[in-house]
């Protein structure tokens, strides 16, 4: 049986952020992961924008950790080596029904602490942004509106939080809880038992599944679905700012949005449903989203598109953040609610679970030898010549290139197998430096991914998954 002051069940952004977060002080924390790698479920299929907080619902602890968190982006996002933007954001209106809600949306964002939101005329609408709908009647503009490559950020707080002592359990699934005399005493998983006083109930779709262990499960949560399109880089669109719609009660809206890596991401859906595991793509979904952007920017087209995907975020019923120490079960902390804004404020959650955990009588105890610093992969696509030829005369693998569209070498794949949570799949080795991800979607470079997963992990090409078990991309020899 392993022994830990604290269990956090769930590796997405939330759950890694609080691990983090703890791993400042002189506690023993293990993560356990259902799946083959960090980043959960909604935090590896979002918009991978960094909000403000403008228009949250004002008074809320939803509105109140979004607001704080968009400013510890920037020395975050320093320390622990993540690609991040201060891009802005234009909140546009196309109607002159949507222009009148302009103003209660400006007043929305004043309430929030959001106050350097400011009107924009048509004209200076199509300045920023040539692309816009012509016919466009004014907007909002929301400068400190930001993005970051999502699937960075949560492996880089892992890592981070391994550096510093904090253990992952991977693959590793929470089947129950014990509580004896109204305390938490031990974690159940499919690969053994944890001694724990605490529980941190991180688990995004899953914590309510995780809640009944326990028998403080009084919400439901329902996966929301969104579908995305990818566009290419090639396609000559000019987006420089996030581009909003005017959002309704239920969605942000179809949002238009350039990414770290220089594509436009363009989506989502917001579909509710009840299957847990369904991320499918449908045709139903992608003209929704088409039609929702084309009347922001009518250029976009279904042709630029080099690939489409969907995520789940959870919703919980009653709606809104839940995040507060059980009084009926001592040593259980609830993280529930946390839907599309929990990339936003995931770090700021950390911060405000410890304050949680030092409430009800841990002991915090500060790290003198605490690490913030972590840093990325060496990426030779970012390097000039004399860069990139030092590096290849110390280590030749980086002088192979292995994925064409994204300019990764064989290097760079090796480090993501070898790093404090080391690449074991085809997707986690994608997450962390993009092979696949390009126009060609890994036509060129997968066969090369597994043949080096399959060297450096020294195991059998047809061990080698796309993720998670049964996802075995070769089943067997052919020849």
């Amino acid at each position: 049986m392993l022994t830990s002051d604290i269990v956090i069940i769930g590796a997405g952004a939330v759950g890694s952020a609080i691990a983090r977060e703890l791993s400042k002080y002189k506690l023993d924390v293990i993560v356990v992961e259902k799946s083959e790698d960090v980043g959960g479920d909604a935090s590896k299929s979002n918009s991978a924008i960094i909000h403000t907080g403008f228009d949250a619902t004002p008074g809320t602890l939803e509105s109140k950790l979004v607001v704080g968190a968009n400013p510890m982006y920037d020395k975050l996002t320093r320390d622990l080596d993540i690609p991040f933007e201060r891009v802005g954001a234009i909140v546009t209106a196309v109607t002159e029904e949507e222009y009148d809600l302009l103003p209660g949306i400006q007043e929305k964002a004043y309430k929030n602490g959001v106050y350097d939101v400011e009107y924009l005329t048509p004209s200076e609408v199509l300045k920023m942004e040539p692309e816009i709908n012509p016919e466009i009647k004014g907007g909002l503009y929301i400068p400190r509106e930001s993005i970051i490559d999502p699937f960075i950020y949560v492996v880089a707080l892992a890592e981070n939080a391994v550096t510093n002592g904090v253990k992952f359990l991977l693959s590793t699934k929470v089947i129950d809880i014990v509580v004896e005399e109204g305390k938490v005493k031990k974690v159940i998983t499919d690969k053994g038992e944890i001694s724990t006083k605490y529980v941190i109930n991180a688990a995004g779709l899953y914590c309510d599944e995780i809640a009944e262990m326990v028998n403080l499960c009084d919400f439901k949560v329902h996966p929301r679905k969104g579908q995305f399109f990818i566009l290419d880089r090639a396609a000559n669109y000019n987006i420089n700012q996030i581009i909003l719609p005017v959002p309704t009660k239920h969605t942000k809206g179809k949002l238009i949005s350039p990414t770290v890596h220089g594509n436009v991401l363009i989506g989502p859906t917001a579909e509710d449903q009840d299957d847990k595991k369904d991320k499918s793509v449908t045709t139903a979904g992608m003209e929704e989203v088409l039609n929702g952007v084309t009347k922001l920017v009518p250029k976009i087209s279904s042709k630029d598109a080099i690939t489409e995907y969907a995520g789940l975020r959870p919703t919980r019923t009653p709606e809104g953040y839940y995040v507060s120490a059980s009084k009926e079960v001592e040593g259980y902390i609830g993280v529930t609610g946390i839907r599309s804004t929990g990339l936003t404020s995931s770090v700021a959650l950390g911060v405000y679970v410890a304050n949680i955990l030092n409430e009800v009588g841990l002991k915090l105890v500060k790290k003198s030898d605490f690490n913030p610093i972590r840093k990325g992969i060496p990426k030779i696509a970012n390097m000039d010549k004399e860069e990139q030829a030092k590096l290849i005369k110390e280590n030749p693998k980086y002088g192979r290139i292995i994925c064409r569209c994204e300019s990764i070498t064989e290097g760079e794949i090796v480090d993501a197998i070898n790093s404090p949570i080391g690449a074991k799949s085809l997707d986690a080795v994608k997450r962390r430096l993009r092979p696949g991800m390009g126009r060609c979607q890994g036509g060129f470079c997968t066969p090369r991914v597994i043949e080096i997963l399959s060297r450096e992990l020294n195991v059998p090409y047809e061990s080698i998954r796309k993720n998670n078990e049964g996802s075995n991309i070769i089943v067997k020899k052919n020849r």
